[in-house]
């Protein structure tokens, strides 16, 4: 690659991470617009694909964090399964890694599909959106585990929620670690961040799939 085409890569990864005068928000299959709650902004995870090596970091301490482990009656992080993680970064070939999480979809299709009745008191599914961080929790208690939430998140949004092979229940969906994102605060390269969202992003609901095809031609083919 001569130094043109190396400018060029490094142009389009700073247009396409900081787009529109703020970072474009990385969700699980691609970009989106932010949930905006009524009367206020959100924060989010937002990706750096110009500092992103694809070292998977981010994945060991999700799984860590959010898979804790008790010894000797001290409750400890885990091991770090990757396979656990709620961020998940893709691989392609040739060689682009896009690290991915969930949407925040104003929509909420997960919700939506949910076929709990809502509390009388709550109002909530078995699925349902955090008052404090605006993230998908859900009720175990409650959920039935029909898997439907991860079929209409598959069909609206690429698919970033899966079902836990035993009991049937939605898995695996980011809840920003209560406001202290484990991924943003270990990125060892700092492509990372987790900031106030208050512009809207320049793209919208890419997969990872399309985006990768965009930075393939990007990097490898002009």
């Amino acid at each position: 690659m001569n130094l043109t085409s190396e400018i060029s890569r490094r142009e389009f990864l700073q247009n396409l991470a900081v787009g529109a005068g703020g970072f474009a928000i990385f969700s699980s299959f691609g970009f989106i617009f932010p949930f905006k709650p009524e009367g206020g902004e959100i924060k989010a995870i937002v990706v750096d694909f110009d500092k992103c090596t694809g070292c998977r970091t981010c994945e060991a301490v999700c799984s860590a964090y959010n898979h804790k482990v008790e010894i000797n009656g001290e409750l400890l992080n885990g091991l770090g399964n990757p396979e656990l993680s709620n961020i998940k970064v893709w691989h392609y070939n040739p060689d682009v890694d896009v690290p991915v999480t969930c949407f925040l979809c104003k929509e909420s299709p997960c919700i939506e599909a949910c076929p709990v009745e809502p509390d009388p008191v709550t109002g909530r599914k078995a699925l349902y959106r955090d008052e404090t961080f605006h993230t998908i929790q859900n009720d175990p208690e409650r959920c039935v585990g029909c898997g439907l939430c991860v079929k209409a998140c598959k069909e609206k949004s690429g698919g970033v929620i899966f079902s836990n092979s035993e009991t049937g229940k939605p898995e695996r969906i980011c809840n920003l670690c209560n406001g202290d994102p484990q991924c943003v605060k270990y990125c060892p390269y700092g492509a990372l961040q987790y900031i106030e969202v208050t512009t809207d992003m320049p793209l919208r609901n890419t997969s990872p799939d399309k985006i990768a095809e965009f930075l393939i031609e990007k990097y490898y083919k002009n």
